[in-house]
């Protein structure tokens, strides 16, 4: 359904085989608007529902949006597969008559099948349902993409859900030698010959990098963390990748890694990604519990410069206009407190010690308008970033996002 790019773009002479592994047309997977690229991928993966036999994304993130995707607008793509043509949402001409022509004209019992299928409205294992020779689902699930592991289970049913291996847009890192371990036992061992690596050794305590010589593959040490640094053969020299890993073992002599979280952009950071990912998923617990709702995406920002110091969360809620009008949640003070509470009891010591010390004033939570995140993928991709490499920011540094983010606030907790 969704697949990465680069073997089409480096003049590869193994293109075309690259191509025959799966069901979506080049002008799809090269193609620039997000949207689109999905809405054609679940067209032509309900076109040739009998060929797939796995589903890849780069991330978890991707996959979630698409089938989020199939949930609005599968009446869509039923009514397209019945005229053999593409809906207005796809309107670059290279990905419509790429479409069409997969679509190969009216395929009337095709659209009964997923109509009868999706009508149910019965979203847990639809993948298994709608996809059944597939045999799993691959796509990175550690990190920040952890957060989406279950709901990924949610949609996929009986199908495996297999890791990736560990890249970095600078080159690769390291391979994932046991792929159906779930995202909380995932390592990667570590390729010595991909680049040059050198670890910087990591407090998780302080939250910061020790003040201590980096190490070389060969001088990494069993249980310590370490921010991976590297020398490539492209040119870049000692790259701070922003990544903490741990090392929990080794094959032969290359160390044995678990993704722990993205590096402190700044030693004055009072809340990582690690502590929010955490606090988020009890949060998420207690909001399923008490209301029935399920988050979407989240992000926070440290604001220094105003009057009162505060870390802000923005959350997006799928069906928000359902918990909106949730008497209870709407008219509780004491509830919404819970939330706060929930929120803040979670956040790390640092940010514990800093909240007591006065340094910093009470947490603010904003519950923004469904979609919000789609719009900030939609503006780094016009300004440059790549699609298939995007991931919605935890810690956001940027004070312009955060406003954009505060103009589609419809609560505050």
């Amino acid at each position: 359904m969704a697949a990465t790019a680069f073997p089409l773009y480096s003049n590869n002479p193994n293109a075309s085989r690259f191509l025959s592994t799966y069901v979506s047309p080049k002008e799809v997977i090269v193609g620039t608007d997000v949207k689109q690229q999905m809405y054609c991928h679940l067209l032509c993966g309900l076109r040739h529902y009998d060929l797939i036999d796995g589903i890849s994304a780069p991330y978890a993130a991707g996959l979630i949006k698409a089938l989020t995707l199939l949930e609005s607008h599968w009446e869509k793509l039923c009514e397209d597969l019945e005229t053999g043509i593409p809906s207005l949402i796809v309107n670059d001409s290279g990905m419509r008559q790429s479409v069409i022509a997969i679509l190969g004209g009216s395929q009337p019992d095709l659209s009964y099948r997923v109509r009868r299928i999706c009508e149910e409205m019965l979203w847990e294992g639809v993948v298994s349902k709608l996809w059944p020779n597939a045999r799993y689902i691959r796509c990175v699930t550690t990190g920040s993409m952890a957060q989406y592991y279950p709901k990924l289970k949610f949609y996929s049913g009986e199908i495996s859900i297999v890791g990736g291996d560990y890249f970095a847009s600078e080159c690769c890192v390291a391979i994932n030698l046991d792929i159906v371990q779930p995202s909380s036992r995932t390592c990667y061992v570590m390729l010595p010959t991909a680049a040059y690596f050198e670890f910087l050794p990591f407090d998780i305590e302080a939250s910061c990098v020790r003040d201590e010589q980096a190490v070389d593959i060969s001088g990494v040490k069993l249980g310590k963390m370490y921010e991976l640094v590297v020398t490539t053969y492209r040119g870049m020299y000692r790259l701070r990748l922003g990544d903490i890993v741990k090392v929990v073992g080794f094959h032969y002599t290359s160390p044995q890694v678990e993704f722990v979280m993205r590096a402190p952009k700044s030693s004055g950071q009072i809340v990582t990604e690690k502590d929010l990912l955490s606090t988020m998923a009890s949060f998420q617990l207690m909001l399923r519990d008490e209301f029935g709702a399920d988050i979407m995406e989240f992000s926070s920002f440290v604001d220094m410069e105003s009057e009162v110091k505060q870390l802000k969360i923005f959350i997006e809620v799928k069906n928000i206009s359902g918990l909106l009008q949730n008497d209870k949640f709407k008219e509780s003070v004491d509830v919404r407190r819970k939330c706060c509470s929930v929120l803040e009891d979670g956040l790390g010591s640092i940010y514990q010690v800093t909240r007591e010390r006065g340094d910093i004033g009470p947490l603010s939570v904003s519950i923004v308008r469904t979609g919000s995140f789609d719009r900030l993928l939609e503006e780094a991709i016009r300004n440059g970033a790549p699609a298939s490499q995007y991931k919605p920011p935890k810690i956001i540094m940027n004070h312009k996002i955060v406003d954009y983010l505060e103009t589609y606030v419809v609560m505050k907790l």
